[in-house]
């Protein structure tokens, strides 16, 4: 592939998926990273790589961060696995029994077996006791302990890093060049491709998580995709909602290509990716279908004050006006009930009762008891 194919085929998956150049340039450097440390890599190798995108060239480093001298029995301890005194890995008791087939000593021998784990297990409870305790009496040691730890793939200690870098300090970054190699083999080549796969994936997924979780308590239009068991699925552009049982209107149909609104009740990350929750029975349903549909309450200057609503059956609304020269039942029921209308037909034929907000409460009541 030349290098305006690779650059355009990158452009392109920015397009389609909604994603950044940074983000696909990022996902190629950890693939190309992958790949090399499956065909070249060595242990304690820290493999970065930077790629151009307009040339196609990457540069591979082994990066390392400075850290403190680590003291002598402590790298040593690093290096070699714990064994017993005898240098045996320790591990449970091993019994041979003589002549194989004397049963008394097969009990005895299975006895002592069951005394000795005892025993084991007594102490390694009495091992977690003190643990807890100095766990409980000493968190800022446990702290200091674990930033002490080192790792000897990413970080490089100081006198390492002075024979490098004269004037190196800790939290310095090293890096050291790498050959870049001519070509990859097969099997590197499958692992860069899952690599990018994987990253693209999830870069997509937060970017979604990100777009609606800006969309939370809003109202959103959708189109039926299909029904799954009690739950609908409603295709919300670069991904679907979830039309729960619970926030589906009694009496409702949803048929396959409907267009409908829905309020978005929460958004969460999933396993495969955001969890869109949507609902048709809230009331901030009502409150921005009518905002929507209403310019004198998008504009404030009339106001919404309380909704009650049986979803599937009735909603009363209250509103008032914020000036003495506006109708605030009028603006709502629009010139022969256009507007009004348009709001019933978006809930599915459920009857709004529109009535006019009263500070005095016995008045306001006789107004929401009447019928319409």
């Amino acid at each position: 592939m030349s290098t305006n194919e690779i650059a355009a085929a990158a452009r392109a998956i920015c397009e389609e998926k909604g994603i950044s150049l940074e983000a696909v340039i990022e996902a190629i450097e950890a693939a190309l990273a992958a790949a090399y440390r499956k065909d070249f890599g060595q242990k304690n190798q820290n493999i970065k790589v930077d790629f151009d995108l307009e040339t196609a060239a990457s540069k591979v480093y082994d990066e390392k961060t400075v850290v403190e001298d680590l003291p002598p029995e402590e790298l040593e301890s690093e290096k070699e696995p714990a064994e017993s005194p005898e240098g045996i890995q320790a591990g449970p008791p091993s019994y041979e029994v003589a002549g194989g087939g004397d049963k008394e000593n097969k009990k005895a021998l299975k006895q002592e077996s069951i005394k000795t784990l005892k025993q084991k297990d007594a102490g390694a409870q009495e091992n977690e006791k003190g643990l807890e305790v100095a766990n409980g009496n000493s968190e800022i040691t446990e702290d200091e302990e674990e930033k002490r730890r080192f790792n000897p793939r990413t970080d490089l200690q100081l006198k390492d890093a002075l024979l490098i870098k004269p004037d190196a300090k800790v939290g310095d970054v090293i890096r050291t060049d790498l050959p870049v190699p001519a070509e990859y083999g097969r099997m590197a080549a499958q692992t860069a491709k899952q690599v990018i796969i994987q990253r693209l994936r999830e870069v997509e997924r937060n970017n979604l998580l990100e777009e609606f979780k800006g969309k939370e308590h809003e109202v959103v239009t959708g189109v039926v995709q299909r029904r799954e068991g009690r739950v609908v699925l409603v295709d919300l552009g670069r991904t679907a909602g979830i039309l729960t049982a619970e926030g589906q209107v009694p009496g409702e149909r949803y048929e396959s290509g409907q267009r409908l609104k829905v309020y978005v009740e929460e958004v969460r990350s999933g396993a495969k990716g955001p969890e869109i929750m949507l609902s048709r029975t809230s009331d901030e349903i009502v409150r921005k279908i009518f905002m929507l549909e209403i310019p004198e309450i998008s504009n404030s200057l009339v106001e919404i004050k309380s909704i009650a609503r049986e979803a599937g059956s009735r909603t009363k609304i209250a509103v008032s006006a914020a000036e003495e020269n506006v109708d605030p039942i009028g603006s709502c029921v629009g010139q022969r009930g256009a507007r009004i209308q348009t709001i019933i037909q978006e809930l599915g034929g459920e009857k709004v009762d529109i009535i006019e907000y009263n500070e005095y409460q016995a008045q306001f009541v006789i107004a929401a008891l009447a019928p319409a």
